[in-house]
């Protein structure tokens, strides 16, 4: 379980999470691509992917969008845009798949571009094609209310593994996720990373709590990005500011091929 990845995060050219840098989700890159510094290290940093003017205007297109938000856990979280892992867990899965159309086109009216952008950054980090994945729902947005549980007492701890069929599991296929920070809380909700990796069980135990972690801090309108087998918690944060963060999930289907959920 434990890997013998570097305990850092890798800084990369704030430039990769430019529309400009990325031109098509649908284009390949040259070269080894970024993602495969997850080889090294337990994430990857890029800053700027939105711009200080994108950033505020999707922080007041969701906070606009608020009677469309989808309450989860009995309001201890929400969403723009509806969440796989949300839905698995409650057994509302059919609700998930039967609204994905639905979902992305409140995700497009309130937030223009916003999935397109997402999928171009997985196809930048990638080199490879980012498509969306069927029946699905695309990118969309986590708001983790100030004063909430998470808040209080942090996420839970997981792997990103819920939206990975068993047959990419058995064979470790690649996967990644990469969250964007809209909107920052007053203090702390970073992410803790621990040096270990899901081989199967769901529940990592104390002694994997127990290996070398860090926490990695997020930038206004910057991103991270993890490998979806990594265990990881989104610690407490304090103030009066919700965290709110946008999401793509990406798995790769075939050689520089990769498709991408919410």
């Amino acid at each position: 379980m434990p890997t013998a990845r570097r305990a850092s995060v890798r800084r990369l050219d704030p430039h990769l999470g430019s529309s400009a840098s990325s031109s098509s989700s649908s284009c390949p890159r040259a070269g080894d691509p970024p993602v495969d510094a997850l080889d090294r290290h337990f994430a990857l940093e890029i800053p700027r992917v939105f711009s200080e003017a994108e950033r505020a205007a999707l922080v007041a297109g969701v906070e606009a969008a608020r009677d469309e938000w989808t309450a989860d856990f009995g309001g201890e979280q929400f969403s723009l845009g509806r969440a796989f892992y949300t839905h698995l867990e409650q057994g509302r899965s059919r609700l998930y798949f039967a609204d994905a159309a639905a979902s992305d086109a409140r995700v497009e009216r309130r937030l223009p571009g916003l999935q397109r952008r997402m999928r171009e950054l997985v196809a930048a980090l990638t080199g490879g094609l980012a498509q969306p994945r069927r029946g699905f729902c695309g990118p969309g947005v986590h708001i983790f209310p100030a004063g909430e549980k998470v808040a209080r007492e942090g996420g839970v701890v997981h792997f990103d593994t819920e939206g990975l069929s068993d047959y990419h599991l058995s064979r470790r296929l690649r996967a990644i996720t990469v969250v964007v920070m809209l909107d920052l809380p007053d203090a702390d909700g970073g992410l803790k990373l621990w040096d270990v990796l899901y081989d199967g069980r769901d529940d990592p135990g104390d002694e994997a709590l127990s290996t070398r972690s860090l926490i990695a801090g997020y930038s206004p309108g910057g991103a991270l990005v993890i490998d979806s087998y990594r265990l990881h918690q989104i610690q407490p944060f304090r103030g009066d500011r919700d965290r709110i963060s946008a999401t793509v999930h990406a798995a790769e289907i075939d050689r520089g091929r990769w498709e991408t959920w919410f």
